[in-house]
């Protein structure tokens, strides 16, 4: 099977002494337990974190040489002895801490979620990190539910800013937003990213290539009678999300998410206890060992908003595993709106197309 190895840590991006290499012979994984599944990978995302720990960034560390990769989704091709809830054939998505960049991946048949047969299994590959991101820290966490949707133009609407808008788990959170009855706020870079945010139903789109955040936002908010933002939903950091703090209301919510920018905003206590917010961290795999089934119900929810079409996983590129310096480098240059994507044809090799 093709396998997509990290040898060393550095730069993905680089095509010159590259720490990522494909190998085209690796070993199919073997069934290791009665309730293993092994699963034939159709898609599988690229994320920030991912290209964190290629380079050895990120807050967990893995042993070389190891396979990256998150989220996937594919088709069940053997299932151990002991396997009650899927058969071969099923479609199915999940998340592993590494591992999905190859042509079959084996887990558990408690760590898979089945993807109705309706779902496109390229946009099933995209929702567990991104989406599941947004709907738990957005619902579960800050508790944003459609009883948020108030008439128009009320001073009570709760008005949520995105930074980083039009990423993927930005994406996703304008999306979730609007499903909850928010007024939604994004903030993106270039032209083409605004067109998107729009087309979205976002409210306000404030584009960084020639808007000042701060003086664009208190306008808007200023035209709808609306008194200041009530969650900011943070996957950014650094400079960008000290400034929109300056638009928070008494009683905000923050959402720590990720810090793209590569530097860790500082929140200074006094600030936080004058105007009563609340800061909540959100770190995706720490669910899968201490809320799993708070992670279940969010993944059912959004395949059923997926079904309905209230949610859609915009795919901006697809990759095949030969050109991962690539895909990572869309992500490192902003050129990404959504998802990035590696994706495998029906023999199970990866497929290109931009």
């Amino acid at each position: 099977m093709e396998a997509l190895l990290c040898k060393r840590l550095g730069d993905p991006t680089s095509s010159f002494e590259s720490p990522i290499e494909l190998s085209r012979n690796h070993p199919i994984p073997k069934l290791d337990s009665p309730t293993a599944v092994r699963v034939k990978v159709k898609a599988t995302s690229l994320n920030y974190g991912t290209y964190l720990q290629i380079q050895g960034k990120y807050q967990e560390k893995h042993s070389l040489p190891f396979i990256p990769g998150s989220d996937y989704a594919g088709i069940v091709d053997a299932v151990g002895p002991s396997v009650s809830k899927f058969k071969v054939g099923d479609y199915v998505c999940a998340f592993v801490p590494v591992g999905s960049y190859a042509t079959f991946i084996v887990q558990d048949q408690s760590q898979l979620f089945e993807v109705p047969k309706g779902c496109d299994l390229v946009a099933a590959a995209g929702l567990p990190i991104a989406f599941v991101t947004s709907h738990l820290t957005l619902v579960h966490r800050a508790n944003l539910t459609s009883s948020q949707a108030c008439p128009p133009f009320s001073y009570l609407l709760l008005v949520l800013l995105v930074l980083g808008a039009a990423g993927g788990v930005g994406l996703a959170a304008v999306q979730i937003g609007k499903i909850c009855g928010a007024v939604v706020i994004a903030v993106a870079r270039g032209a083409e990213k605004v067109q998107l945010l729009k087309s979205l139903g976002v409210d306000h789109v404030v584009d960084l290539m020639n808007q000042n955040v701060t003086a664009s936002v208190k306008e808007f908010l200023k035209s709808r009678n609306l008194k200041g933002v009530d969650v900011l939903y943070d996957p950014v950091g650094g400079n960008l999300a000290k400034e929109t703090m300056k638009l928070l209301n008494w009683g905000a919510q923050i959402l720590v998410i990720g810090f793209a920018s590569g530097e860790i905003p500082i929140i200074p206590t006094n600030i936080i206890l004058v105007k009563n917010w609340t800061v909540h961290g959100f770190y995706w795999g720490s669910y899968i060992i201490h809320q799993p089934a708070v992670l279940e119900d969010s993944v059912r929810k959004l395949f059923s908003w997926m079904e309905k079409g209230l949610i859609t996983v915009h795919v901006s590129h697809t990759y095949s595993l030969s050109e991962a310096n690539l895909a990572f480098s869309a992500i490192k240059d902003r050129k990404a709106m959504g998802k990035v994507m590696i994706v495998f044809d029906d023999k199970g090799n990866a497929s290109s197309k931009l």
